[in-house]
């Protein structure tokens, strides 16, 4: 088969290196894709938002699928372009996509199917959402009802903070669209866990737990970024709390999306808090997280390509979903000054040698002239250890990190070393 990854980023080439080692792979394309990408697939200068052209190529090109990895072009319908186009297409369409696409609308969701997550309201005028804020008081959660690249939520430590924050988006205009309405909802507490799921629509076959660390620096201290690193598996993902995500969470989404008329086809992310109450909900993403996929399919040990045709078709229940019985982790290399602004094109090396214990997956990266690798975004490398343990996986990832240099290269020392509490 001829498949065509659509984005470009660390979970864009893990989800490349993976599918590389399908025996039902025969070409491998990806678009824009990065520099590491470019070693095992054809990279396309084609933007991941560029719904019509995208469908154009895919359909020039004779390719017999496609995989829409990030969430911007999987809210746009590029799913449903790619299928109405005769070219099948791993995803959820637009209407599924909402789940994350709309924070109100998978609000709306859990509260009429009876998924625990925290109180809400959602508001459109300025208002009435600051009587709340004061009424409610703080510690307190502000969140854009739209996507806003990871940035559009607010957890305030203050009333005054909380109202800001709704200022911003609701009359300032902070995240455009994207916030023009906001949900604001309870502050839960204990930690936090990932749990990625492949979907068919009616069925689930749950992932390895993962754990990101979203702040900039060590200690959980700094502001929010993509995500500095992830483990897999998560140490406060107990047997018994998964079985009552399945039971209370997972199978109840998936159930309610069908019966929505909404069936859910791809890669769900569940964002869960494990409170005193239990385990609730904080958010839905309609894709794999990144850099949680990076640590997660470190650990698959069946043919990806065969789930993703499985999760299409509707029989995700007649293929078996392998694991290794080990733990990953994913140690992002970052641009200085990340997630503010910072600079780009400089060269990286040591990159042959951390090879040579861990997978160096890349997320901001592109080939120079002379086909050396250079910088070219603020989240640049992700190394990716496997271990027996966590333990023995941790201090992987920091053996093989330690070879790579680029300038103002920084990354956290603590990764899978210290409870993540809410961001």
């Amino acid at each position: 088969m001829n498949v065509l990854i659509v984005g470009g980023g660390g979970r864009e080439h893990a989800i490349a290196w993976a599918l590389a080692k399908s025996p039902k792979v025969d070409g491998l394309w990806c678009a824009p894709g990065n520099g590491g990408i470019s070693a095992i697939a054809q990279c396309v200068p084609i933007a991941a938002t560029d719904v019509e052209a995208m469908v154009k190529w895919a359909v020039d090109n004779q390719m017999d699928f496609v995989v829409v990895a990030p969430d911007d072009p999987l809210a746009l319908g590029m799913v449903d372009a790619m299928e109405a186009a005769g070219v099948p297409a791993f995803g959820p369409t637009a209407a599924a996509a909402i789940v994350e696409a709309s924070k109100s609308f998978s609000k709306t969701l859990m509260e009429k199917y009876h998924i625990p997550t925290a109180k809400y309201k959602t508001f459109t005028e300025l208002d009435p959402a600051l009587a709340y804020i004061e009424a409610q008081g703080a510690p307190i959660v502000v969140k854009a009802d739209g996507l806003a690249l990871g940035k559009g939520v607010v957890v305030a430590q203050s009333v005054e903070d909380a109202k800001e924050a709704a200022r911003s988006m609701l009359a300032g205009g902070k995240f455009g669209k994207a916030g023009a309405k906001v949900v604001i909802e309870e502050c839960m507490t204990g930690p936090e866990v990932t749990v990625l799921a492949f979907c068919d629509g009616e069925h689930l076959a749950a992932m390895p737990s993962s754990q990101d660390h979203k702040r900039a620096y060590d200690g959980n201290q700094g502001p929010n970024t993509g995500g500095m690193g992830a483990i897999s598996p998560s140490p406060n993902y107990t047997p018994e709390i998964a079985a009552r995500c399945m039971k209370e969470i997972f199978l109840p989404t998936v159930a309610a999306l069908k019966a929505e008329g909404r069936p859910f086809h791809g890669v769900l992310y569940f964002g869960l808090m494990l409170t005193p109450d239990g385990p609730k909900v904080v958010e839905y993403n309609a894709r794999f997280g990144d850099p949680e996929c990076q640590a997660v399919l470190s650990l698959l040990d069946s043919d990806l390509m065969e789930i993703f045709l499985a999760c299409r078709s509707g029989t995700l229940d007649q293929v078996e979903v392998r694991w290794k019985d080990a733990a990953a982790c994913c140690l992002v290399l970052a641009s200085g000054g990340y997630p503010g602004s910072y600079g780009k094109g400089y060269p990286i090396t040591g990159l042959e040698e951390a090879g040579r214990t861990a997978v160096v997956f890349h997320a901001g990266t592109r080939l120079g002239e002379d086909g050396a690798v250079l910088t070219n975004g603020g989240r640049v490398l992700g190394v990716t250890a496997v271990g027996p343990d966590l333990d023995a996986a941790i201090d992987g990832a920091y053996a093989a990190a330690a070879h790579i240099h680029f300038q103002d290269m920084y990354l956290r020392t603590d990764i899978g070393r210290v409870w993540v509490p809410n961001p």
